[in-house]
């Protein structure tokens, strides 16, 4: 009984070629993903002269929804570049609050 529960053993520490090609991808693809995050989370920073474009591309994106151009404009003078950055590169709403904006 002992020399069949071995045997069982013994077979399982034999992966098929698809499970090892399965665990190498596993392993290169949590790399990929926190690589991507990362380059993608760097925004061109925005200097303060273009104040105007940045309130433009919000107006775009939120619309209707907006906040007033003047009150936009005083944020975006009192951000960061970096903040700016991120607000240009935002293509969605969810995307701009997720800036120090």
């Amino acid at each position: 009984m002992k020399q069949g529960t071995f045997k069982q053993i013994a077979i399982k520490k034999h992966t098929s070629p698809i499970n090892k090609i399965l665990n190498i991808i596993s392993y290169l693809a949590l790399p990929l993903v926190i690589l991507t995050l990362v380059s993608c989370s760097k925004a061109t920073p925005i200097p303060k002269s273009e104040c105007q474009t940045v309130v433009s591309h919000v107006k775009s994106i939120l619309k209707d929804k907006a906040p007033s151009k003047s009150k936009m404009l005083k944020q975006c003078e009192a951000a960061t570049d970096e903040a700016r950055g991120c607000v240009m590169a935002a293509d969605k709403p969810m995307k701009i609050l997720q800036c120090d904006f």
